[in-house]
């Protein structure tokens, strides 16, 4: 079954999210440490039919590429060369973070665990993939 993969990447951390084989939903997956991700994902496309990556680019307010877009740029790199035939696309990532917390807290979960940063990048590439999916089936 064909999945996508989310891609919320920082320096630090890179929240995962994968998508239903529908590519209806996407749920969290994983925190990765970032300098394990390359690794992580060839695990994971291993074991899955991965059709795509969609990764979050930070954009400032004004619609240009924010100063964490560098890093994002070198992960893209590392991307297209592990996974020449694995498409890339771009998702806007601007409020992902503030949309995580706030389904963290309409969720219930719990004030201590909202804290773990982890939990929110995990959230934040499930929004990025969610965000991607629900354009692609409202162009259609």
């Amino acid at each position: 079954m064909d999945r996508m993969i989310g891609i919320d990447y920082g320096r630090a951390r890179v929240g995962v999210a994968m998508s239903d084989p529908l590519g209806i939903f996407a749920s969290p997956l994983e925190t990765v440490v970032s300098a394990k991700i390359i690794d992580y994902l060839q695990k994971l496309t291993s074991s899955e039919t991965v059709v795509r990556f969609v990764v979050g680019y930070p954009m400032n307010l004004n619609g240009r590429p924010a100063e964490a877009a560098a890093d994002v740029d070198v992960f893209l790199k590392q991307l297209a060369k592990h996974f020449p035939s694995i498409p890339v696309e771009l998702e806007d990532e601007r409020f992902t973070s503030v949309l995580a917390h706030r389904a963290m807290i309409d969720g219930g979960m719990k004030k201590s665990d909202r804290r773990k940063k982890e939990s929110v990048d995990r959230i934040s590439a499930a929004i990025i993939l969610q965000s991607y999916l629900d354009r692609k089936k409202d162009s259609k």
